[in-house]
């Protein structure tokens, strides 16, 4: 009846093509489109889905977004035909920037390139990883630098997660002689046994790294499993005598152009025991690692802060030590760091329109505010340890499907959508259009220095937003669902 077409049509907010006569006709709207997902998670990330509207299919091919595990994404995605309204949560080859050895590889080349070119400035300014090798390729380079120069070092994995199989060493007799008679000991390296019998592989004395079983000793004919060596960062910067690490969100809508937005929220992730250099701590996990699958494993373990603090309160408090220039200026060299690295390996990557990625950065900061990139994670743990925790990830989850905007709301030149900004589209976003640091200087005056392009001195005029507040997120997702205690 044309009544009930009306209240339908007032009740979306407009008149529609029954309305009486005289009046300017409009069209009418049409219904708004359920938007489908699709995904295998049942943390933040399914909340988030739900709490959005959003319908959840179990079908394999009618969806709009699926919020897929990697491995769906290295082994089916090939297989498919996808439409080109549908969106997955992975590229193609994300290893390229999100494995240790890949990342290294590709940081390795692009400084080369840029050197070749006369480039040196620009060269000079990819020095924000420690000095690594990949092992067993680059084993005889490494021993050549490590009887140069010694010190300690930290082994990684290369596909390892949650501070499985790392260790740090200071004689290269810890890594010649060391045999493992199980690889379980990869699957229960835990902060506890605080000793390198963590390991789940090593060197022989012939040079060559065997996973246990395999190689010239054991049962298997594997090839030797692949680990990054990298120069310890022995004077990181201490906060309450403990080390620190900073997990940031980095999203990435488009590698061809390249287009990333960074989150404004984050939190760092400190260790459970007072830092030291001294040899005797040298295995001892809760001092050197901050993964928090690692130290919750800890005695007298803070479950209420997660061994995190927000990175808001971080800047406020570092900025009461060394003034807000210095850290504004900082957290600047952070952005650098990760355009940078995502400019070494943007024409490596597939440039898929259907795929987008959110990066879990991890930086160090040492003690004299030089960031350093420990790694990139293309699948940081989005399950909540503490309820703010889960309301971080939840706001950055919503906000992060805002741009993504399967919705049709956005009009396409956004500078900053809730909690995310535009950090690089297809080139530097001009920073004179960002918005100014809500946390002022010393003086509290403007020191009207000119902004720039950031690709070479620090950037003045405070136009970083990282770790300034976050206002207008999603907030109502994140009280989606309460937390798990």
């Amino acid at each position: 009846p044309a009544s009930s077409s009306r209240a339908r049509g007032h009740d979306r907010g407009g008149p529609t093509a029954s309305t009486t006569r005289g009046a300017h006709h409009q069209p009418v709207k049409p219904e708004k489109r359920v938007v489908k997902f699709r995904t295998s998670f049942s943390n933040t990330v399914y909340d988030v889905l739900v709490a959005r509207g959003w319908q959840e299919t179990e079908s394999d091919s009618d969806w709009d977004i699926h919020w897929a595990e990697r491995e769906w994404v290295y082994e089916v995605f090939d297989t498919r035909h996808l439409e080109a309204r549908q969106r997955l949560n992975h590229f193609r080859n994300g290893r390229e920037l999100c494995r240790k050895d890949l990342l290294v590889k590709n940081l390795k080349r692009m400084r080369r390139t840029l050197q070749r070119d006369g480039q040196l400035e620009q060269a000079r300014a990819y020095d924000f990883m420690p000095l690594s090798f990949v092992l067993p390729r680059e084993y005889a380079m490494f021993v050549e630098e490590f009887k140069r120069s010694g010190g300690v070092w930290i082994m990684k994995p290369i596909g390892a997660a949650q501070g499985r199989g790392i260790f740090l060493f200071s004689r290269l007799s810890d890594i010649s002689e060391w045999r493992v008679s199980s690889s379980a000991s990869r699957d229960n390296n835990t902060a506890s046994s605080q000793n390198n019998s963590n390991a789940a592989t090593h060197y022989n004395q012939g040079g060559g790294l065997y996973a246990a079983g395999a190689g010239p000793d054991g049962d298997g004919d594997a090839a030797p499993e692949a680990y990054v060596v990298q120069r310890y960062i022995e004077r990181p910067y201490l906060i309450g005598g403990k080390k620190f690490d900073v997990r940031l969100y980095v999203l990435v809508t488009s590698f061809s152009p390249l287009v990333a937005y960074l989150y404004r929220g984050g939190f760092a992730r400190f260790s459970h025991t007072r830092y030291s250099s001294e040899a005797r701590d040298i295995a001892n996990h809760f001092v050197h690692l901050t993964n928090v699958s690692i130290q919750k494993t800890a005695e007298n373990y803070d479950a209420r802060s997660g061994g995190k603090k927000d990175l808001r309160s971080l800047k406020l408090l570092m900025a009461a030590r060394h003034g807000m220039k210095a850290i504004d200026e900082l957290f600047l060299a952070i952005e650098r760091v990760i355009i940078r690295s995502l400019l070494a390996v943007q024409h490596v990557m597939i440039a898929d329109k259907h795929c987008f990625e959110l990066y879990g950065y991890d930086v160090l900061v040492d003690d004299d505010l030089k960031p350093w990139l420990i790694e990139v994670n293309a699948s940081p743990s989005l399950s909540a340890t503490t309820k703010d925790d889960y309301a971080l990830k939840c706001d950055m989850l919503n906000d992060a499907l805002d741009i993504l905007d399967l919705e049709g709301r956005l009009t396409g030149d956004e500078l900053a959508v809730g909690g995310f900004d535009l950090l690089y589209s297809g080139g530097l976003v001009n920073r004179s259009q960002r918005h100014r640091s809500s946390a002022p200087d010393d003086d509290d005056e403007d020191d009207g220095e000119d902004d720039g392009d950031c690709s070479g001195t620090p950037c003045g005029g405070w136009s970083t937003r990282l770790g300034t507040a976050i206002l207008g997120s999603g907030a109502s997702a994140a009280r989606a669902a309460p937390v798990e205690e």
